[in-house]
């Protein structure tokens, strides 16, 4: 059998090229599953209540190598204000530091360009 390193999917012998992601794939003995991560993994460094500042951060925070996932309390069907709908960036623990870095250093630009 063999895995898809990227995917995780299982593939019948003979297959050697994942058909989803194109990652050649490697016999299951030598596969190597990442560690999971569970929620203590993860930091908040940014929230608000608009989905495009926080998708704003998450696409750049990418670019940048930083791993990004959103949680999303905002209920379309029921809009409201206040803390359900706040929407968070969160980024692994490690990577804390620089993405607060990389924050703050758009924040800063956006309000120096406001005083001019």
């Amino acid at each position: 059998m063999s895995i898809c390193p990227n995917c995780e999917y299982e593939y019948l012998k003979g297959i050697t090229i994942c058909p989803d992601c194109g990652a050649a794939l490697v016999d299951e003995k030598h596969f190597q599953k990442p560690p999971e991560l569970s929620e203590s993994d993860w930091e908040v460094v940014f929230t608000s209540n608009q989905d495009y500042e926080v998708e704003m951060f998450r696409d750049n925070l990418e670019a940048a190598g930083i791993g990004v996932t959103i949680l999303s309390q905002k209920d379309r069907n029921f809009p409201v204000t206040g803390d359900f709908s706040v929407i968070k960036l969160l980024v692994k623990k490690t990577d804390v530091k620089d993405a607060l870095n990389y924050i703050m250093k758009v924040k800063n630009e956006d309000t120096s360009s406001e005083e001019d």
